[in-house]
């Protein structure tokens, strides 16, 4: 995505749209279909489209459906985006009062499930390899890049000899791989969680932006959310989107936090980890959205 002012007045124009107009009066802007990609209005059109179908507003519209076939056929970004909202997207969007950022280790235990120490999950993670792949981390990244979160995120892949058993993937795993989030004599604490909740997290990330940036539409944080998450499972893009949220189930879902000079407990600390259905292989990314002078962990293969 473009970060042109004519691309930021087309997203914020659309999230004004759609939280403003009654669907009603929006659909005659769908009436006429574009002839070119570059046309006037295409790009705010796209974005409403992703609008309207987060909050419900999209289904059994003819000019809507029109709209959106033609911006798949282009290849728009947005167009290959689901045209409702997906179950595992339900808490996009919503504000819940006392649930804003884990900051701590204790706020992360009082939310989910602790991972228990675990010596072999220690051992195995000393045979651990890293995979290089440029790609899979600028799209893992995308969401708090474009957010403009003070730091850039630290992505990391990695490759098991032996399948991991998912009651070792926890802290005593993820603080002997070679992390820079995790430099430092701190302590650390990782907990279960779900792919709605990561997915969540990479929306939010975009979506209300952070102290560097500015918050985006629901179009492009969707988009950036999705990417991301396909790029922590190790999915090509061509994957439809339900089948992917069927292979999430296969997947163990971890965060984690650490009082280690990455994490600074302040604006917003995030760590996540992915261990996937071969259990082989692990994705890992952590990010801060604190402004402070820190050594250099940016995004890496």
């Amino acid at each position: 995505m473009s970060c042109d002012e004519e691309t930021r007045d087309a997203v914020e124009t659309a999230a004004r749209l759609a939280r403003t107009e009654p669907v009603r009066s929006l659909e005659p802007l769908f009436g006429e279909l574009p002839d070119d990609p570059g046309q006037p209005g295409v790009e705010m059109r796209a974005c409403l489209l992703q609008e309207l179908a987060l909050i419900g507003a999209r289904t059994g519209r003819a000019h809507l459906d029109a709209y959106a076939e033609r911006l798949r056929a282009w290849g728009h970004p947005l167009g290959r985006l689901p045209d409702q909202r997906l179950d595992v997207e339900r808490r996009f969007m919503m504000r819940v009062r006392g649930m804003g950022p884990v900051k701590t280790a204790q706020q992360l235990r009082s939310r989910f499930p602790e991972m228990p120490p675990s010596v072999t999950g220690a051992a195995a993670a000393r045979s651990a390899v890293g995979v290089p792949d440029d790609t899979r981390v600028r799209a893992a990244a995308r969401p708090f890049t474009a957010g403009g979160w003070a730091r850039t995120p630290e992505v990391r892949f990695f490759a098991l000899p032996e399948p991991l058993d998912p009651g070792d993937f926890g802290m005593s795993f993820l603080e002997r791989l070679p992390l820079d989030c995790l430099r430092g004599d701190g302590s650390g604490v990782a907990c279960a969680t779900t792919v709605d909740d990561v997915l969540d997290e990479l929306f939010r990330a975009t979506y209300h932006g952070g102290i560097n940036g500015r918050g985006q539409g629901g179009a492009y944080a969707r988009l950036f959310a999705w990417d991301a998450l396909y790029a922590l499972m190790g999915l090509p893009v061509h994957v439809p989107f339900l089948e992917a949220v069927r292979r999430t189930a296969d997947h163990r879902w971890v965060r984690f936090v650490a009082s280690t000079p990455w994490f600074h407990h302040d604006t917003a600390d995030l760590g996540l980890a992915v261990l996937d259905p071969s259990r082989t292989r692990v994705a890992v990314l952590a990010a801060t959205d604190t402004d402070v002078t820190a050594p250099d962990a940016s995004a890496r293969p």
